[in-house]
């Protein structure tokens, strides 16, 4: 039997398009743009200071995206159940990517991310130059931390877009572009 063209789930598509776009994007600007700017343009603390800010946008950024797709996998999870014949299932591959996703945002933003904001405070407040370096390096170790699980999660959002593209293209007569 025909998939219908659904309103819903194409509305929940492109909801999901819109927030991985904005996710990988945003990452991409602020990387390859923001950043250099900043250090290029301003002193270390008050580039860190005002990054600082920028990422805490981003984070707000990264958890509504998160939200949203939680939102559309339940809708699309709970749809198919009522109406198994006319909406795309939810894939595992999908809802496993969504999961760990989940948890590296929520490691980033609730436990690691305010933890390195009160290491750069330290840096930042130290009186002595031995304790500013000393303070310095705890800093920069988290922010490694931190900042390689941003890298893991734009991967992680890279993957389920083309694990959404791809299913898409299979289905897209459910969109009625068929």
């Amino acid at each position: 039997m025909a998939r219908r063209t659904s309103g819903w789930l194409l509305s929940c598509s492109l909801l999901e398009l819109l927030g991985l776009m904005m996710w990988i994007g945003g990452l991409a600007v602020l990387l390859v743009a923001v950043i250099p700017a900043v250090f290029n343009t301003l002193d270390m603390e008050t580039g860190g200071r005002f990054l600082r800010r920028v990422f805490d946008g981003y984070n707000a950024l990264t958890s509504g995206v998160v939200v949203v797709l939680i939102g559309t996998a339940l809708f699309r999870y709970w749809k198919h159940r009522q109406e198994p014949d006319e909406s795309l299932p939810l894939r595992r591959s999908e809802a496993g990517l969504l999961v760990v996703l989940t948890f590296v945002t929520c490691l980033v933003v609730v436990v690691l991310g305010p933890k390195a904001v009160a290491l750069q405070e330290a840096a930042f407040a130290a009186d002595s130059q031995e304790a500013k370096k000393t303070a310095l390096e705890a800093f920069f170790r988290m922010h490694m931390v931190v900042r390689a699980l941003h890298l893991i999660n734009a991967g992680l959002a890279v993957s389920l877009l083309v694990v959404k593209f791809r299913h898409w293209v299979r289905n897209r007569g459910a969109f009625g572009f068929e």
